[in-house]
């Protein structure tokens, strides 16, 4: 169920105008709901502008949501971005939505834009976000623009784009706000030249969503092995690796439960359930994710940011096997920290099957202290709440309308 204000036109001014654009997984648009929440907790006016497919279950609690026309990654290597038919975008369906997205900041005239990831991501979409901080920078009064960033950036192997990132950000941006501890893993551990901008970083703490009040009697998860796939679009292995790894675990008489991300095509889905062996349920996934984790006896999963940090929360026994297609290193560098802590066990994505899914259960069961509350392994994970204040300190040097 969704929460929050889903719109389709405007609404009144705001104070913030949270950008956020998710290509391939869900996981940028979900921090981004968790922040918009915080912002609207900490008393302003939000609104958050998705320009990914619409996903169901966001809370933003009173935060507006207002969904631009929808725009993807067609596939893991980002190359051709299609609309929600599936047809790949063109340069007139590039300047209308660049005109929606200008024309909803001159409506909003919001006293803070925050942008995720760009321009240290995200360059496919700079056909908008330049042309909407021309506008932020233009204004009067000029609003403080900011960058929203996870604490991992990939992919900056090229000197002329990490030029190019540099130089935007000097050009437009009052601030990045680091989600992620730097005792633990500091932005310059995946991009060195993030020591050049060392002034204007602020490191805020993992964002992490709230886990849920227990139910009452509700049974869902309990006692289950938890395989979720995030978005779904690059989860193929991990799924085949779990259809034959439960037969093979110590947890073979637990009902594994697997979660299909929305981005998985419903004709996959539905063989997908014909086909898995007995003793899985199989299912789209779920808004009461968190719940489900709370209650189980342990969680198998990629290493996404987002469920990394929910599967701490929930203080269960965790398998991750980190995406690691193409130059993507992020979800292996992190994961690779937390269980040098103790916190999960990794499975390599490039040696991943039926056995080797299995030992690592066997690890993480071996492993576990027992016991059940967060295992934040000395995380700062107060990231939603301190971006919230480090935006509401920047909003009170910023002149009233």
């Amino acid at each position: 169920m969704m929460t929050g204000r889903a719109e389709t036109g405007t609404g009144g001014p705001a104070d913030v105008l949270v950008y956020v654009q998710h290509l391939l997984g869900i996981g940028h648009l979900r921090r981004a709901a968790i922040i918009a929440k915080a912002l609207d907790r900490a008393g302003l006016e939000v609104v958050l502008a998705s320009g990914g497919m619409p996903v169901a279950g966001l809370d933003l609690g009173g935060a507006r949501l207002i969904q631009l026309p929808p725009v993807r990654a067609r596939d893991e290597t980002f190359a051709v971005l299609v609309d929600r038919d599936d047809r790949p975008i063109d340069a007139a369906w590039k300047a209308a939505r660049a005109e929606r997205l200008c024309a909803l900041y001159r409506a909003l005239r919001p006293r803070a834009l925050v942008v995720e990831l760009f321009p240290f991501g995200r360059r496919q979409m700079r056909f908008e976000l330049l042309p909407l901080l021309e506008a932020a920078r233009a204004s009067r009064p000029r609003p403080q623009i900011l960058c929203s960033l996870r604490d991992v950036l990939t992919g900056q192997r090229n000197p002329e784009k990490t030029a190019w990132m540099l130089d935007t950000f000097a050009r437009y941006f009052d601030l990045a706000l680091v989600h992620g501890d730097p005792d633990f893993l500091p932005l310059e551990r995946s991009f060195p030249r993030a020591t050049e901008i060392a002034d204007k970083l602020r490191y805020t703490g993992y964002v992490v969503a709230e886990m849920p009040a227990p139910e009452p009697g509700e049974r869902a998860g309990e006692g289950e092995v938890i395989v979720s796939t995030g978005g779904g679009a690059v989860a193929a292995p991990l799924v085949e690796a779990a259809l034959g790894a439960r037969a093979l675990s110590p947890l073979d008489a637990a009902t594994w439960r697997l979660l299909v991300g929305p981005n998985t095509p419903e004709a996959e889905f539905q063989d997908l359930a014909a086909r898995a062996p007995a003793g899985f349920v199989v299912e789209r996934a779920r808004p009461d994710f968190r719940a489900l984790l709370a209650r189980a006896r342990l969680s198998i999963s990629q290493a996404g940011y987002n469920t990394v940090l929910e599967v701490l929360a929930a203080g269960i026994p965790a398998v991750v096997a980190p995406f690691a297609a193409g130059s993507e290193t992020e979800q292996s560098l992190r994961a690779g920290l937390l269980a040098e802590r103790g916190a999960l066990t990794v499975v390599d994505e490039a040696a991943l099957g039926p056995e080797t899914l299995a030992a690592a259960v066997r690890a993480a069961l071996a492993r576990d202290v027992g016991g059940r509350g967060p295992r934040f392994a000395g995380l700062d994970t107060s990231g939603a709440d301190k971006t919230a204040q480090i935006v509401r300190e920047r909003l009170a040097i910023v002149a009233p309308r």
